[in-house]
């Protein structure tokens, strides 16, 4: 597993939360927010609040050993009838040449966000930067050229988050939209959507993101006895861009809600994976593993190997990847079937049985980008 650090950047404080602590930013600097349905939001037209996100999260990748940072679709604040947002003055005091408030506001968040991709890349240029917009960019009605057929809240238009421009630029290392909608939905198809994503970012790794309770809730429109999980996956085997799936939220699936659980182990996901590569980040894999021996031990049979000789961060080995074959099966890594295990110890404990059949493990080495080196291989009885 990874581990991606999740931030909302803008928002200061949710409806629900009643109390503040003494050196929050809406108590220390209540000037660079506005209030807005309940909630109050960092104001994107003001700099300063630019700059106070983006040294919070360098100090979070800073002090902490993260894989990714993820921030979800909360940009300036989802509209609510009757309630205008509070920023006329940020527009007249520091236009930058824009005529239209919604391109400015625009051009207010993709700053942020190419900023945000910089200081995250500038410290660790490994930890991955992803986004979670809202599952329509634009509706058909609106934007012609561009728009999918849908009837619903739009990312650039009532968000102001240019999501696509983030992907083309690569100010973003990953993408998942929350398509959290089922297949057939009047509003918000789910299969129109996957297709639109598929077909409009395709520059930036793209995953889907899920709700679990909904699709188990509806019947599958070809096979009414079934819910719509079998169909969706099909969806993402079939599109070339879709790169995986995430989940909202990981209790619906260990509660098994559906069996959606069960048939992610039995069905979709029960082979060990490697992360998706980002080879825009790094593409060159390590050298392979060294030494690789077995040994009979008083805690069992084991192999065992020296980890490559690695400097740079893009060198060093960090995982390494466990395969077995039998004897005369054909060497292929990638089976995912055959991944016995994924370490990032320069040992593994053998199922050692009767020690009368003859197997090939392979072990590889994987650098923080899931690069892959090539595989050392020994023969041992089991």
């Amino acid at each position: 597993m990874e581990l991606h650090a999740w931030i909302n950047p803008y928002r200061a404080k949710t409806k629900t939360t009643n109390v503040l602590a003494s050196n929050h930013i809406v108590k220390k600097k209540p000037n660079l927010c506005f209030e807005y349905d309940g909630l109050y939001i960092l104001n994107p037209g003001i700099p300063e609040t630019m700059d106070y996100t983006c040294k919070v999260v360098d100090d979070i990748v800073k002090r902490y050993d993260i894989d990714g940072l993820h921030i979800d679709d909360y940009f300036y604040p989802y509209p609510v009838a009757g309630l205008t947002i509070n920023d006329d003055k940020e527009f007249q005091n520091n236009r930058k040449g824009f005529r239209d408030k919604g391109d400015w506001r625009r051009d207010n968040v993709n700053v942020f966000i190419n900023k945000l991709c910089k200081t995250i890349h500038d410290r660790k240029p490994w930890v991955k930067f992803g986004v979670s917009p809202f599952g329509i960019y634009r509706n058909k009605k609106t934007a012609p050229k561009v728009g999918s057929e849908t009837n619903g809240t739009q990312n650039y238009d009532d968000l102001y988050a240019d999501v696509l421009l983030w992907v083309n630029n690569g100010w973003v290392d990953y993408v998942v939209p929350q398509l959290y909608w089922e297949i057939g939905n009047k509003a918000a198809d789910y299969q129109t959507l996957i297709h639109w994503w598929n077909n409009h970012a395709a520059n930036r790794p793209l995953y889907i993101g899920e709700d679990v309770e909904r699709t188990v809730k509806y019947p599958d429109l070809n096979n009414p006895q079934a819910h719509q999980m079998g169909a969706k996956f099909k969806l993402h085997q079939q599109l070339p861009n879709v790169k995986g799936t995430v989940l909202w939220y990981a209790k619906a699936a260990v509660d098994n809600v559906g069996n959606y659980g069960s048939y992610l182990r039995s069905k979709y996901w029960c082979y060990r994976a490697l992360q998706p590569s980002m080879p825009f980040i790094d593409n060159k894999a390590p050298k392979a593993p060294r030494k690789l021996k077995d040994e009979m031990t008083d805690n069992g049979y084991m192999i065992y190997w020296k980890a490559p000789k690695g400097s740079g961060w893009k060198d060093k080995a960090v995982k390494y990847v466990i395969y077995r074959f039998e004897e005369n099966e054909n060497i292929s890594l990638a089976n995912p079937s055959k991944i016995a295990a994924i370490t990032t110890k320069t040992r593994y404990k053998l199922p050692y049985r009767t020690g009368d059949k003859k197997y090939v493990y392979v072990v590889t080495a994987l650098d923080r980008m899931s690069n892959e080196s090539d595989g050392v291989s020994i023969h041992v009885k089991l």
